[in-house]
């Protein structure tokens, strides 16, 4: 039993002083400890859980024209992924769900994490996005037309180990020629998606910018809207009714806005996304007044959105309104729940000992997670 021993211990649940002992990847005990077979000193410092990013893509690496990844070998994509993953792990970042990749790399790498070959969060992925041929991200998605070649798509990310399944209710910023707002997937085939989904009670996920693709998703039955940049009030007030989750991804609009043409990102996609972040304040305000569930997340791989670069993500939500708390809430207990794991998120007996060691409580400085002075994976240091 190892035994981190005389910090704070801060979740959800408050910051208190606690000691925290680990043991075979698990924590076992958090309390006024004795001594245990190894130590820590934290004293002076904060244990906290991991974070959860519920929206990444390990098949890109932030660079300006997230498409010409296409153009690598399938050996070149997982060396990203390795990278990616590595870098997320480094920071604080202990579960990832990727929400679409080339064929069944993401799928592979949760994988070869899980059985130790490659160091890296614990890792969730849908497979491929199913999309309307042509679609937003057609370039490294299944394209499916009419609910039976949805259901069938659905179905074979199921097939291959899928552990949620993502769609693209609406065009996007990033891919040439799609509306960023405008349907994609009718609510037919997003009915047939979820229809798919249900008998495994696999999660699924809805990229969605345009308010009524936003709402065709939330009324197919879609677990949580990605993005929701257009949200209206009442789609936000239909999204709470219904436990409908928001995964904001605040982090990709500001690296395209903040970066432009001038750093090598096309045009359309700096004008589609100055467009989309002059409604996004807007869309949280609509969100937060009607209390719709959010969890973190943050398009990782997009332009100058390095995975590296995660934490930012809980600063950018405080900025639009979350407390420090309600941040760390979204990052890890929110984010737990949206992708069905009960083991992680808190400080807590029985679960994952997913921890990082903060000099600051982040329960009152959203900061406190920008440079973790370790960071435990299942119980092993990695950092």
């Amino acid at each position: 039993m190892h035994v981190l021993r005389g910090g704070r211990v801060a979740d959800a649940d408050g910051t208190r002083e606690a000691d925290v002992a680990v043991e075979d990847g698990e924590i076992v005990a958090v309390g006024d400890l004795g001594r245990g077979e190894s130590e820590t000193d934290v004293s002076g410092k904060v244990v906290a859980p991991g974070l959860i990013d519920a929206h990444v893509h390990v098949m890109m690496d932030g660079r300006p024209d997230v498409a010409s990844a296409t153009d690598e070998s399938a050996y070149e994509a997982a060396y990203r992924a390795t990278e990616n993953l590595s870098a997320a792990l480094r920071v604080g970042v202990t579960t990832v769900r990727d929400l679409g990749a080339r064929d069944t790399l993401a799928l592979d790498a949760a994988r070869m994490v899980e059985e130790g070959v490659v160091d890296g969060p614990r890792v969730l992925a849908c497979g491929q996005n199913v999309i309307m041929t042509g679609g937003h991200g057609h370039w490294f998605g299944r394209e499916a037309d009419g609910p039976a070649e949805v259901r069938k798509a659905a179905r074979e990310q199921l097939h291959r180990g899928a552990d949620v399944i993502k769609c693209m209710a609406t065009g996007g910023v990033l891919t040439e020629g799609a509306v960023t707002g405008a349907p994609e997937l009718t609510p037919d085939e997003l009915e047939a998606l979820v229809e798919a989904a249900e008998p495994t009670n696999t999660p699924t996920a809805a990229h969605a910018h345009g308010d009524e693709g936003i709402r065709n998703a939330v009324e197919a039955g879609i677990t949580s809207i990605e993005h929701g940049t257009f949200m209206s009030a009442e789609t936000a007030e239909l999204m709470a009714d219904e436990g409908t989750y928001w995964v904001p991804t605040a982090s990709a609009l500001h690296g395209i806005v903040e970066n432009g043409v001038e750093a090598g990102i096309p045009e359309s996609a700096v004008e589609k996304a100055e467009v989309s972040a002059e409604h996004f304040a807007d869309a949280w305000d609509r969100a937060l007044e009607a209390g719709v569930t959010i969890a973190m997340g943050t398009d990782a791989g997009t332009p100058f959105n390095d995975f590296a670069d995660i934490p930012q993500e809980m600063v950018h939500m405080v900025e639009y309104g979350l407390s420090p708390a309600e941040a760390l809430e979204a990052a890890t207990v929110n984010a737990a729940d949206l992708l069905g794991l009960d083991d992680v998120g808190r400080v807590a007996e029985g679960h994952r000992a997913d921890l990082v060691v903060l000099d600051a409580d982040p329960n009152e400085d959203v900061t406190a997670w920008q440079s973790p002075e370790s960071v435990f994976a299942a119980g092993d240091r990695v950092v």
